[in-house]
């Protein structure tokens, strides 16, 4: 090319080189783009978003065009460099220019457009769209001949093409999202989200009242206890039943226990029986978000969990439900919970009837939760017998020494965290 200036010449190989970099930067960010941010983008009409979108519907089709631009411009831009170089040096230039420009394509038009790309992949992919799309049109002939031959070879080599659609995010990896959210999302709401996601982990019996712990009214008991437990009852909803738990007879609302309480009078024991609620039993081992959903269904607050041959086993509360999601309704952050006291030698005084679960949340602890849900049955297992006041056991790391016991239970046990968990509660 004797009659073209070598001035002409640079400037066409500067072109080139931004060309390069520009297809190359082009593909990095439209490849590293959030893709559930640019479909809310999409979403909310905004024309960059929708025509990124549309160009990654036929994800094959972009790469082509891509390719198919980047690889024209450089080989291009290479036999440019050689033209210069023989008119400049001849035969010998011909190495240096190789060299030479190998080194400055890799710089500006592969490792930096490429690095901006990743760092701002929205900046760049949504401008380059604008020049991809009509590009795409105009060259749709040839990258639908380069396509052909290039998806007919994967499909040879078992590729399965309609699997290029992003797949959903499983519950573990909107986890993470939520985790990795940072400032985006406040710390309490992303608590929130896991603990909603985490309710399909989660079980009624693992927040459920246990049988022991229910607050019931007998109505073989004399009238007059019946009448002291309904007039310090704390709950809207009471169980009442006959002799044994297992038979239930209803419930009695606390809107109720006027007409059942006349003015100095004793408890009238028939008045209270026709007045009771029928009980909404719960099957053991239901998911936390199935029963938040037979909840909602029901129209029910309260369900009475009874195992397989319909003994009761406990009581859930929609309120139960909710502190998994929200965290305990109390007024003080600090609390630990009941039965549990922390002493002076960094370890904790805790009952044995404390629910593991609550422990692990209070006190961002790590104990095992796949097997029993208190602290006396994780003990029991791990020991398989009732121990004696003064033994002691490693479990998960987490010391347990066994302060006081029953003729069948641990009543309360002194557990040490390990020294990692110490420095967590610290912080």
């Amino acid at each position: 090319m004797p009659d073209v200036p070598i001035g002409a010449l640079f400037a066409g190989l500067i072109v080139l080189i931004l060309l390069s970099a520009f297809f190359s930067g082009s593909e990095t960010a439209l490849m590293t783009l959030n893709r559930y941010r640019l479909r809310h983008l999409a979403d909310q009409h905004h024309r960059g978003a929708v025509r990124v979108s549309a160009l990654l519907e036929r994800p094959d089709r972009l790469i082509g065009l891509i390719l198919l631009g980047n690889n024209f411009v450089n080989n291009l831009a290479s036999s440019l460099a050689t033209v210069i170089a023989l008119s400049l040096m001849g035969r010998a230039g011909i190495a240096l220019a190789a060299a030479l420009l190998t080194l400055v394509m890799l710089i500006f038009s592969e490792v930096a457009p490429k690095i901006l790309a990743v760092l701002y992949p929205e900046k760049v992919a949504f401008p380059a769209s604008t020049i991809l799309a009509p590009l795409l049109r105009v060259l749709y002939p040839v990258v639908w001949i380069v396509n052909l031959f290039a998806n007919g070879l994967l499909r040879l080599m078992g590729v399965r093409l309609d699997e290029s659609a992003a797949m959903p995010l499983s519950r573990e990896e909107l986890r993470t999202v939520v985790k990795e959210a940072g400032a985006l999302i406040p710390k309490r709401h992303q608590q929130m989200l896991v603990g909603i996601l985490d309710l399909e982990k989660v079980s009624v019996q693992d927040v459920m009242v246990p049988r022991n712990e229910i607050v019931a009214i007998d109505l073989e008991e004399d009238a007059t206890i019946v009448t002291e437990h309904l007039r310090n009852c704390r709950h809207t909803r009471t169980p009442v039943y006959r002799g044994t738990i297992d038979n239930m007879l209803g419930l009695v609302h606390a809107r109720h226990i006027p007409r059942v309480i006349g003015p100095g009078q004793s408890a009238d024991k028939e008045v209270l029986e026709n007045l009771l609620l029928p009980a909404y039993y719960v099957p053991f081992g239901t998911p936390l978000h199935t029963q938040l959903a037979n909840f909602q269904r029901q129209r029910q607050r309260l369900g009475v969990i009874v195992d397989e041959y319909g003994d009761v086993q406990g009581l859930l509360t929609l309120e139960d439900i909710l502190e998994e999601i929200v965290g305990k309704f109390t007024t003080d952050p600090q609390q630990l919970g009941r039965g549990v006291l922390a002493d002076v030698a960094g370890g904790y005084l805790i009952e044995g009837g404390a629910n593991v679960r609550e422990l692990n949340r209070k006190l961002r602890w790590r104990l095992p939760t796949t097997g029993p849900k208190t602290l006396n049955g994780l003990i029991l297992e791990a020991l398989e017998s009732i121990p004696e006041a003064g033994t002691a056991l490693r479990i998960g790391g987490y010391t347990i020494e066994i302060m006081q016991t029953t003729d069948h239970a641990v009543k309360t046990a002194r557990v040490t965290p390990p020294a990692e968990s110490r420095l967590a509660d610290a912080t």
